[in-house]
């Protein structure tokens, strides 16, 4: 996420132009000049952009902005398109760890109704994060009524936790591979603590799992929403903190956002659910012409020309 201060200029827009670009593992093709001698090679990437302006702003309308600009690496990059926000289609995935307490169990409804409330022709999976491989409830679908009807409360039982909550998390993130690129989010419940490999792998600056989820859903252009949520048994607070401080590393380096209400299970989703709803409401899918096809992590920075709010977006990819 970035802050950004400055003098705003934004237009109402309908729609967005749509976007051709195939990702961050489209074909790298090579850039010309007037006379069609080669450059240099290119690749386009495509990353999920959300912006957030002050709640004195309107609400139920997305204001666009006409200076956007994308860096990668600190050389400016060109914007190819932009694609949705508002009303348009998303691809969402649903992943629910299924240790967390029993007392959220209630909130499955209020989960149910966020799945409705998606935009028309959005596609969505539902699935739990659970020992083993992930149980998938729903793979993506447009029936967002299926979707919601295949919700469940979770188990809350010790013995299904899963080895690690960011290991399911990043086999989750694969199958947005054979979907559609545009809009891409993740709703995440869990608690984030992850001791599959000892209790420095629990570490938001050192996880090993942590790391290859988020660099996942950098690659695939996935924005990660998590909320907090304690699990059976009793966790001590140095690994509370250390869940805690995972979620917001996972989210906040994909473009999306962390949601706690302190170290207890929240009393209700509600207000988290219209927070990311709201967030949503604003995300868009903005593809861009890289310029450096080389291995290793590209860092990006997006940057607007408005007058106060906030820029979330991934703090860059591995290619």
């Amino acid at each position: 996420m970035i802050r950004v201060g400055r003098r705003f200029a934004a237009a109402f827009l309908a729609a967005l132009v749509c976007a051709q670009g195939q990702g961050l593992r489209a074909q790298s093709r090579q850039e010309t000049d007037g006379g069609g001698a080669a450059r240099r090679d290119v690749r386009t990437v495509t990353i999920p952009v959300t912006v957030r302006l002050p709640e004195r702003e309107p609400q139920t309308e997305l204001r666009y902005l006409d200076a956007l600009e994308v860096f990668e690496d600190g050389e400016r990059q060109e914007i190819l398109s932009t694609r949705g926000a508002g009303r348009a289609p998303m691809t969402l995935a649903i992943l629910i760890q299924d240790d967390i307490v029993s007392s959220l169990s209630s909130e499955i409804k209020g989960i149910a109704n966020f799945i409705r409330r998606l935009p028309p022709g959005s596609r969505v999976m539902v699935a739990y994060l659970r020992a083993g491989s992930i149980q998938v409830r729903q793979k993506f679908t447009g029936d967002l009524e299926r979707a919601a009807k295949n919700l469940r409360i979770p188990l809350s039982s010790a013995a299904v936790a899963p080895f690690s909550p960011f290991a399911s998390t990043r086999d989750a993130l694969k199958r947005f591979e054979s979907q559609p690129v545009g809009r891409r989010a993740v709703l995440l419940i869990s608690d984030g603590i992850d001791i599959s490999r000892g209790f420095e792998s629990s570490s938001p600056a050192s996880g090993f799992d942590l790391q290859r989820a988020i660099n996942e859903s950098q690659r695939l252009g996935v924005a990660i929403y998590s909320i907090y949520a304690p699990t059976v048994g009793a966790a001590n607070q140095n690994l509370v903190g250390n869940g805690q401080g995972a979620l917001n590393r996972l989210s906040g380096e994909t473009g999306g956002r962390a949601f706690f209400q302190g170290t207890l299970a929240p009393i209700s989703l509600d207000k988290f659910l219209r927070d990311i709803d709201s967030l949503l409401s604003r995300q868009f899918a903005l593809t861009y012409l890289s310029t450096h096809t080389s291995k290793g992590f590209h860092k990006v920075r997006v940057v607007a020309d408005i007058s106060e709010g906030e820029i979330y977006h991934p703090s860059g990819y591995t290619r």
